[in-house]
């Protein structure tokens, strides 16, 4: 379903929720008497999904609506393909002004693009994936122009090569977060090579660190630790020594290896306090929360009772953490999966309530927020309620078909 949501969109999941109810019926009946899903026509009556015609056509048979929902579903398509029109036209307004300032290369100072970058950067973290790989575009394109043309004085190339760095940082987490890995390899072995070039070990530490996490979103556990081996060679001062040594845990941890997942973490705790500021925060810092986070993330995969306790535990401090955060810091997709990673570890310890009061506001997301790492956790937690453990548990049952029917 597409992001664009307009009053006619909403009208129209009233009226199905309307219609069910007057003529007495159940989600399941619908869902059984139209081919589809309870949790399917739950989207659909909250917003969440957009139908195809053919469906509403068969509803409106199936309700009794005598062409009221096949009327109320034109009115809400057009709405929705004018408002997908303008937004498309402002986003190509917006690229085509950028291009514009981009072949002007000397109209706009080095130290105004920095700021940009470092904007993107704390932005990122309350932003959806799509604009920021968007924008991040445009502000590469601008920096990428000036290397070419030399519009900058000889001691302004190392701040130039930091700043095509960060950027293509930034452009490979969007990559990851929509999905594609590949492109995110891409983007991050440009920002090495820029980190390199600008002679930063900070920037090498965070890149290696983001190596691993690509690494580890493709589950290539071997290769995410190697990353995570060589970042520690150029961490300093700030925080990049707790995110690798945090990313280290993960790998142990998905390895079966409780010891040293347990040792990683324990040693991050201890570096927290000893670091230093890192030179720019948002997307290249690493705050308490989500050291807590990343807690969650790893030990949540363990089988030991203590450490899923401790999972449920981190995972609970990350996402009071964030409530609390100031921008620069508060990553709202990563509070978002700091509720799944919590669902799994009650999941485990077989509370079955308690996951589902800790997953159904991420349910509840807008698509544009519903990135690939939250969508791979929830197919995930629905996984989990297959096993033999939960058979014959209808509450289980219940929980793995409301899962499943997120972004289906």
């Amino acid at each position: 379903m597409s992001g664009v949501e307009t009053a006619a969109q909403t009208r129209f999941a009233r009226k199905v929720a309307e219609l069910r109810t007057a003529r007495s019926m159940s989600l399941a009946m619908l869902g059984t008497a139209t081919f589809v899903s309870r949790g399917w026509i739950n989207n659909v009556e909250a917003g969440r999904r957009w139908p195809a015609r053919s469906w509403a056509a068969q509803a409106d048979v199936v309700l009794q609506a005598d062409g009221a929902l096949v009327r109320a579903w034109d009115a809400g398509q057009r709405e929705r393909e004018d408002s997908e029109g303008v937004a498309s036209l402002l986003v190509a307004s917006a690229r085509d002004s950028n291009a514009l300032i981009a072949t002007r290369v000397h109209e706009r100072d080095l130290d105004s693009l920095q700021d940009v970058v470092e904007q993107l950067a704390i932005g990122y973290l309350a932003s959806p994936a799509r604009p920021m790989l968007e924008q991040g575009m445009d502000v590469s394109r601008e920096l990428t122009m000036r290397a070419k043309v030399g519009a900058v004085r000889p001691r302004e190339l190392m701040d130039l090569y930091l700043g095509l760095g960060r950027v293509s940082g930034i452009l490979s987490y969007a990559a990851l977060d929509l999905g594609r890995s590949d492109i995110a390899r891409t983007h991050i072995e440009t920002a090495w090579h820029m980190a390199d070039m600008a002679e930063d070990s900070e920037l090498k530490a965070w890149v290696r660190g983001t190596q691993s996490l690509i690494a580890r979103f493709d589950q290539k556990w071997e290769a995410a630790t190697s990353f995570i081996e060589d970042g520690l060679r150029y961490a300093g001062q700030g925080t990049s020594i707790l995110r690798l040594l945090s990313g280290a845990a993960q790998c142990a941890a998905n390895m079966g290896d409780t010891v040293h997942a347990i040792e990683y973490l324990d040693t991050a705790e201890r570096a927290r306090e000893t670091i230093g500021l890192d030179s720019l925060e948002g997307l290249f810092g690493f705050s308490r929360a989500k050291q807590w986070y990343y807690g969650g993330s790893s030990l949540m995969w363990l089988p030991e009772r203590f450490a899923l306790e401790r999972a449920e535990k981190s995972a609970e401090a990350a996402i009071a953490a964030w409530e609390h955060e100031p921008p620069e810091q508060r990553s709202l997709d990563d509070e978002a999966l700091a509720h799944v990673y919590l669902a799994t570890a009650r999941i485990r310890l077989h509370d079955l309530d308690g996951a589902m009061d800790a997953v159904r506001p991420i349910l509840e997301l807008p698509p544009e927020r519903q990135i690939s790492w939250i969508s791979k956790r929830v197919s995930n937690l629905a996984a989990l309620l297959e096993h033999e453990e939960f058979n014959g548990s209808q509450q289980a049952a219940d929980a793995r078909e409301e899962l499943r029917a997120y972004g289906s």
